[in-house]
């Protein structure tokens, strides 16, 4: 059995991340769930927050928000709506973010959709949590 396995993050403009690692961890719709080299065949829809995995012993953060994760011959391949490496992260950006949706919450407003504010007050945090733990890693170069 192998020791690694290829990762994949895709979004619909770019590829995020090709590489092989040792573990991958997501954050499913239904919980967090891990991978490692040989892993059963697995789909699973994604939710918003830190995917994570470890190369060379080093943990390296990517903030994803929604798609899909697929696990099949070795190989974990994201298509994710969203995806950002901890290092591109602009924390200013989220917080502002952060900021808007709190403020949107608070007002109450018939016309906002409080799904939709609750959504954004989630990418914010999860962005902030993701640059967080890569700095905290070491594996965050700014």
């Amino acid at each position: 059995m192998a020791k690694e396995l290829r990762l994949e993050i895709v979004t619909p403009d770019r590829l995020v991340v090709s590489s092989d690692v040792e573990y991958v961890g997501a954050p499913g719709v239904l919980g967090e769930f891990g991978v490692l080299a040989g892993h059963v065949p697995f789909l699973s829809a994604l939710g918003i927050g830190n995917l994570h995995y470890n190369v060379d012993g080093k943990t390296f953060y990517v903030f994803v928000a929604g798609g899909f994760a697929e696990v099949s011959g070795n190989k974990v391949t994201v298509l994710a709506e969203v995806a950002e490496k901890a290092e591109e992260i602009d924390v200013e950006r989220a917080r502002r973010a952060e900021e808007r949706a709190r403020t949107r919450k608070v007002k109450q407003q018939e016309a906002i959709d409080d799904a939709r504010v609750n959504a954004a007050l989630q990418r914010a945090l999860a962005r902030m949590s993701c640059r967080t733990a890569a700095q905290t890693a070491g594996t965050c170069s700014r």
